[in-house]
C-alpha cells in the first residue's frame, strides 16, 4: 500500500510540475512580445530612414537578399499592431510587405537599387517609446552637385567662392526640440537654413550648399562630412535651444568644439584606419608616421578651432543686435557636428524654442530672415577680414590694398608740396610709390589683422615681426593716441 501510495504522489508531482512549466512557457512569448505599433518611412537624397515603433525591446535578424534587392527584417518576438500594414516606398525603399515566417514577424523592404543597411534599436525617450530604426545608405550616393566653377576657377587663375556649409539641425523622425505653441525645431531650422543659403548665394564671391533640403534626417557625421566633401570654407549648424519645463531661458548661443572634444575625436580619427588615406588640411596621412600623422592632425584641427572661435565671435556680435544673447561669449562643447578636422565649424542656436517669446520669433518668416541676415553679416565680416588664399574675398582685400596704397601716396605727396618749413626734416612718406605706377601689395602690406579682445598694439608688433612705430603709420586714424586699439579693429600690417 504505501508503494502504491508512493507511485502515485511520484506521478502527480510529476504531472503538476509539467503543468506549471507548460503554464510558464506558454505565458512566456505573451509576457516578452513586443508589438509593433507604427512604421515610418523618411526618404532623403543619400539615405532612407525606416523606423519601428515598439512596444518594448526585440530581438531581430537583418539581411539582404539580391536580384531583386530586398533588405529582410525577422522580429523573432514581434507582433504585428492593429491597423499596421504595407507602406509605400520612400528614397530608397519601393514597397514594404508584412507578415509571418516560421512564428516571427517579417518586414520585407523592395528596393529599387542596392543599399548598404545600418540597424539599431533606441530606448524610450520623453516622445517615443522603444524604436527599431534601419538606415539603408545606397552606395553610390553622392552628395549635392559641387560646385562646378570652383575648380574652373581655379584652373583658369580666377578667385573662386568661399563654400559655407549650411547645416539645418534634426529633420525627419528626429523633431527636436517642441515649443509650447507646437513649434518643431527641425522646421525652424531648415527655414532659416534655408533663408541663409539663399542670402549667401545672392552674395558675390559667395556659394552655400545645404546639407539637408527636406523633412528627413542625415546622420550627424555625415552632416560635417559633406562639408568636407564640398570643400567647404565653413560649416554652420542651425539649431533652436530648449530647457526643461519651458524656463525663462532665452536668447541667442554660438557653439565651437570644446577642447575636450578635440581631443576625443583627434584620437578616434588616427584611430579609424579608413581615414589614413583621407587629406587633413590637404595632406594625406596615409604614408605618415602615427606621431608624424597626430602632429599633423593637431595642427589642422587646432586652426580649424581658431578659426571657428573667430568667425563664431563675429556671428554672435551681429546676433546681438537683432535680439538677446543668452551666452555673450562663443561656448565649445562637444557636439558630433562640429568634429570637422580640417573646416571650421559653428552651431548657432538661434533662440529658446522653449520660451514662449523666442517661439513667437521663430515662427515669424520676418524675424527667421532676420536671424539669417545676422548670420550672413558674422560670416561675411569674418571672410573680409580673414579671407581664404584664392577667394574672391581675397582678391578684394588685394584691392583694398592697393587703394590704401594710392592713397597714401597722395597724401604724402601733399604733404610734400605743402610743407611750410623747406629746413624742417623730411618725413618719411607712409608708402614709397609713384602715381601711375601699380604698387605691388606684397612689397607693401604682409597681412590685415583683425584686434581680438585683451590684444595689445606692441603684442600685434610683435607677432608680426615689425615695428610699433611702422604699424602706427599706416594705422593712424585707427589707433588713439597712447596706442589704445579696439576689438573688432582691422589693422593693416606692413612688412617693415
Amino acid at each position: 500500500m504505501r508503494g502504491i501510495l508512493r507511485q502515485l504522489l511520484s506521478v502527480f508531482l510529476f504531472s503538476w510540475a509539467a503543468v506549471a512549466s507548460a503554464a510558464v512557457v506558454a505565458a512566456a512569448p505573451a509576457a516578452d512580445s513586443s508589438t509593433v505599433k507604427a512604421v515610418r518611412i523618411w526618404g532623403g537624397p543619400d539615405s532612407t530612414r525606416v523606423i519601428f515603433e515598439l512596444s518594448g525591446p526585440v530581438d531581430y535578424q537583418l539581411f539582404q537578399l539580391g536580384k531583386p534587392d530586398r533588405v529582410v527584417i525577422d522580429l523573432d518576438n514581434g507582433v504585428f499592431g492593429k491597423g499596421v500594414g504595407a507602406k509605400p516606398g520612400k528614397g530608397v525603399v519601393k514597397d514594404m510587405r508584412i507578415g509571418r515566417f516560421h512564428g516571427k514577424a517579417r518586414i520585407v523592404l523592395d528596393l529599387d537599387r542596392q543599399a548598404h543597411p545600418k540597424s539599431f534599436l533606441l530606448n524610450p525617450t520623453p516622445q517615443y517609446g522603444y524604436r527599431l530604426v534601419v538606415d539603408l545608405g545606397t552606395p553610390d550616393g553622392q552628395p549635392s552637385r559641387i560646385v562646378q566653377t570652383i575648380d574652373q576657377d581655379i584652373a583658369h587663375g580666377q578667385p573662386r567662392p568661399v563654400v559655407v556649409a549650411v547645416d539645418a539641425g534634426h529633420g525627419g523622425d528626429d523633431p527636436g526640440a517642441r515649443g509650447k505653441g507646437g513649434t518643431l525645431e527641425k522646421n525652424v531650422t531648415l527655414e532659416v537654413a534655408e533663408d541663409l543659403a539663399k542670402l549667401i548665394d545672392a552674395q558675390p564671391g559667395m556659394h552655400a550648399v545645404l546639407t539637408r533640403k527636406g523633412d528627413y534626417f542625415v546622420p550627424l557625421q555625415k552632416r560635417f562630412e559633406i562639408a568636407r566633401q564640398h570643400k567647404a570654407d565653413l560649416f554652420v549648424s542651425i539649431h533652436a535651444n530648449s530647457c526643461p519645463d519651458y524656463c525663462d531661458a532665452r536668447g541667442a548661443s554660438v557653439w565651437v568644439l570644446s577642447t575636450h572634444g578635440k581631443q576625443s575625436e583627434a584620437g578616434k580619427w588616427l584611430a579609424n584606419s579608413e581615414n589614413a588615406s583621407d587629406l587633413i588640411g590637404g595632406v594625406s596621412l596615409d604614408n605618415k608616421s602615427h606621431m608624424l600623422a597626430s602632429v599633423l592632425l593637431d595642427l589642422s584641427q587646432g586652426a580649424s578651432m581658431h578659426a571657428a572661435h573667430e568667425v563664431g565671435g563675429d556671428v554672435l556680435s551681429a546676433l546681438g543686435k537683432v535680439g538677446p544673447l543668452y551666452r555673450n561669449t562663443v561656448q565649445g562643447a562637444n557636439f558630433v557636428v562640429l568634429r570637422s578636422p580640417d573646416v571650421p565649424s559653428i552651431l548657432v542656436e538661434t533662440a529658446f524654442i522653449s520660451n514662449r517669446r523666442d517661439e513667437r520669433r521663430l515662427d515669424s518668416s520676418r524675424d527667421r530672415e532676420q536671424l539669417a541676415q545676422a548670420i550672413l553679416a558674422g560670416v561675411k565680416q569674418y571672410f573680409e577680414t580673414t579671407p581664404p588664399p584664392g577667394t574672391w574675398f581675397a582678391a578684394e582685400r588685394n584691392k583694398r590694398m592697393h587703394l590704401t596704397l594710392d592713397t597714401g601716396t597722395e597724401v604724402a605727396a601733399a604733404g610734400d608740396a605743402t610743407r611750410p618749413d623747406p629746413a624742417a626734416p623730411a618725413r618719411q612718406p607712409v608708402v614709397l610709390a609713384s602715381r601711375g605706377q601699380a604698387p605691388d601689395v606684397g612689397d607693401a602690406f604682409q597681412d590685415m589683422h583683425k584686434v581680438s579682445p585683451g590684444e595689445t598694439l606692441s603684442g600685434i608688433a610683435r607677432h608680426y615681426g615689425v615695428t610699433m612705430s611702422a604699424l602706427r603709420s599706416v594705422n593712424s586714424s585707427k589707433i588713439q593716441a597712447g596706442g589704445g586699439i579696439q576689438a573688432g579693429q582691422v589693422l593693416m600690417i606692413p612688412n617693415t
